[in-house]
């Protein structure tokens, strides 16, 4: 199968970017202690249909931020706030960075195909230096279209001018490798069960 792949499109959060835990991002765990916020009443405000606005490009996360914080009466500096959310959420896996720098020897291309707003993906770029380790970042806040929606594939296929069947998904979502799949992709399911085993078929090229 790995002759056959011209690009890998690595997801970023839970495979890249180690940040998720039993379905719960690690940043939650600190939030009440460092914020003096509630977590709940927080995570009601802004992970609503509002939030999926953030994910495709149509709403500014600061501007979400900045809703919240009125009703919460918030008076904190907001872009503050984003950094400490961004570098809370920053856990890089060291072991595919690692496969990452021996793949970029090979003749595989190498992207990330993400669901993320355009802040986070900046950061993600140049805060945790990404852009220098694929070729490109295709993010749904600036795609206007998030996984798994056909959309979204048919883009990343369009602009690399890949046949679907050479592109090959790693993610960590099962709706994300359906979708995949369905558009004629390869993919693998990024599980903690299936971490080594992808790692190890990678370290293979």
């Amino acid at each position: 199968m790995l002759q056959d792949i011209d690009v890998i499109a690595w997801d970023f959060d839970g495979v890249l970017n180690r940040n998720i835990v039993n379905d719960r991002f690690i940043w939650m765990q600190q939030f009440e202690e460092d914020m003096g916020i509630s977590w709940n009443a927080f995570a009601k405000e802004m992970f609503t249909e509002d939030f999926d606005e953030v994910l495709v490009g149509r709403l500014d996360l600061r501007d979400l931020l900045g809703r919240w914080a009125e009703k919460a009466a918030y008076t904190g500096d907001l872009d503050a706030f984003l950094l400490y959310w961004f570098e809370k959420d920053a856990h890089p896996d060291f072991d595919l960075l690692a496969l990452m720098r021996k793949l970029s020897k090979t003749h595989v291309r190498q992207v990330i195909a993400t669901n993320n707003g355009a802040r986070r993906t900046r950061y993600i770029e140049k805060e945790m230096g990404y852009r220098d380790r694929v070729e490109t970042v295709f993010s749904s806040g600036r795609m206007g279209v998030a996984k798994p929606s056909a959309e979204f594939f048919m883009h990343i296929t369009g602009e690399l001018d890949v046949p679907a069947h050479r592109m090959l998904l790693i993610d960590d979502r099962e709706e994300n490798i359906m979708s995949a799949l369905d558009m004629g992709w390869r993919a693998l399911h990024f599980t903690p069960n299936t971490r080594e085993q992808i790692i190890k078929v990678l370290g293979s090229f």
